[in-house]
């Protein structure tokens, strides 16, 4: 089995990444990169780096699955600071138009259709079903995080999503269309409010990410290891 891990940011990912090539064989001493191998992806921040460098990425390997790997500001209250979370549905918040103090979607103002492939009314929507034990949440992805009260509200008002991130809809959207399954995890680092870094707390939600990222990788690897064993 082949996993990519793609993170906007190399800070978000270093400590699984150490842990996963600190870990190169089984109890018995048989080299886990015979058949179970984890690739990492560092791409940038914000979806035009993410959709080229994961094109490229893929052109040239080929993944049975895909993990999209971060933080992301929360928009609901009923997550903490620190949980892990699975997105299921995305949206490209941010395209689209303006009109005097409305947005519009280009799904709304008739530019394409919402069910036009891979979009499900609008949204990308994840089909595969993983057992992660985490809460499944919505997302939208923008390339501006918002700070502002007044576009806060309007962006919540309007998508009804739990949390933002600055990669998630580009991440969906290519492994949609390629036909490649994938995840995306997340971790709260910080509410969706005026610009307050304070409040945040970056460390605590990377080191939560990448403890319950390994745990999913472990989890696949037995999988993958029993699979192997008939």
């Amino acid at each position: 089995m082949k996993i990519l891990v793609v993170s906007a940011t190399e800070n978000e990912i270093k400590a699984l990444k150490h842990d996963i090539e600190a870990k190169t064989t089984t109890a018995c001493g048989m080299n886990l990169k015979e058949n179970f191998n984890v690739d990492f992806l560092v791409t940038g921040i914000g979806s035009v780096f993410t959709i080229y460098a994961l094109l490229k990425k893929i052109a040239v390997s080929s993944y049975d699955l895909i993990i999209n790997a971060g933080i992301a500001g929360s928009f609901s209250t009923e997550l903490n600071i620190g949980d892990v979370i699975e997105v299921q549905s995305d949206q490209f918040a941010d395209l689209g138009i303006e009109d005097k103090d409305s947005l519009y979607t280009i799904f709304e103002k008739g530019y394409m259709d919402k069910n036009q492939f891979p979009f499900v009314d609008g949204k990308l929507k994840n089909p595969n079903d993983f057992d992660s034990q985490l809460r499944k949440v919505s997302a939208i992805t923008v390339n501006t995080t918002h700070g502002n009260k007044k576009n806060i509200e309007l962006f919540k008002n309007k998508f009804h999503a739990d949390i933002e991130s600055m990669e998630g809809a580009a991440v969906f959207y290519v492994c949609l269309a390629e036909n490649i399954p994938f995840m995306q995890i997340r971790s709260i680092s910080n509410y969706v409010e005026e610009r307050n870094t304070k409040n945040w707390n970056i460390p605590l939600a990377i080191k939560n990410l990448n403890d319950k990222l390994f745990e999913i990788i472990g989890d696949l690897e037995n999988q993958n290891q029993n699979w192997q064993s008939f």
